[in-house]
């Protein structure tokens, strides 16, 4: 199975590099990595060509205008670059286990779309981590949180997320970790681009995979990510309007958006 990892980033060039130093210690690639980039600056562009130059796999920048928070366009656009059958989000922040990938493609199949989550690495950490460029984490490591979340027993893990996928509802939805088959993105036209600003992009695209009959498997001791502390992100002045779309979606019990992945030219590249 094909795939491709989109990250995406603004403005946030270390840990970005951390990111791409825990896909170059993965124990199985991806096909290609893009990085989804919502507007950053030159220092981003630069810090992307420094590692093209010797990424085991093909490195693309998927880059557009910085007009405020747009990510589900950057997603849009970096998923109509894409070549793979099966599309992983990741945010640039996430740190990724050795089995991320491997894990995800374990799961992975058509009217599916998997939920992954996420362990919390506390302030210090991430400053010492960011500080030295080296980074090492596991259940037992001192800084995290949630640890529950860092265990990793692929011979359990089916099971257990079977498990915790019982309830199909959109809450809980984290947009750092998740993975679909691009079919099922096409299906429902992907990211709604009527969301600017940050908040609920996520949940809304969710809402209408599941109206579609797309099930959410939360994935559980596998696809483990760590996530790099920052500042909470400041609420959005727009995020009234997106709560509104949200709740107009349920209510109608949407399927499909009319501002999404059909505002990009993908069929060159899909694998469909």
């Amino acid at each position: 199975m094909k795939t491709s990892l989109i990250i995406s980033t603004y403005n946030r060039e270390d840990a970005l590099e951390l990111v791409l130093k825990s896909v170059i210690a993965l124990d199985d690639y991806p096909d290609e990595v893009i990085i989804a980039d919502d507007g950053s600056g030159p220092a981003t562009k630069e810090l992307i060509t420094k590692y093209q130059q010797s990424f085991p796999i093909p490195l693309l920048h998927c880059h557009q205008e910085d007009e405020g928070f747009r990510l589900a366009r950057i997603r849009n656009k970096a998923t109509a670059l894409s070549s793979g059958e099966c599309i992983i989000f990741i945010d640039g922040d996430m740190i990724l286990h050795p089995s991320f990938i491997t894990d995800h493609k374990r799961h992975a199949q058509i009217g599916r779309y998997i939920q992954g989550s996420r362990v919390l690495i506390d302030k210090n950490t991430t400053l010492k981590a960011l500080q030295t460029g080296i980074f090492s984490f596991s259940p037992f490591s001192s800084g995290i949180t949630n640890r529950f979340n860092a265990l990793h027993f692929p011979m359990l893990s089916t099971a257990v997320s079977e498990f915790m996928s019982k309830k199909q509802n959109h809450h809980g939805v984290r947009g750092c970790n998740m993975s679909f088959m691009k079919s099922d993105l096409i299906k429902v036209n992907a990211f709604n681009e009527a969301f600017i600003g940050w908040g609920r992009e996520d949940s809304e695209c969710i809402i209408r995979m599941l109206n579609s009959g797309i099930e959410r498997f939360n994935l559980r001791l596998g696809g483990i990510a760590y996530h790099l502390w920052h500042n909470e992100q400041k609420q959005s002045a727009l995020l009234e309007l997106n709560d509104k779309e949200l709740s107009d979606a349920i209510k109608e019990r949407r399927i499909y958006c009319t501002q999404g992945l059909n505002n990009h030219d993908f069929s060159h590249h899909s694998s469909l």
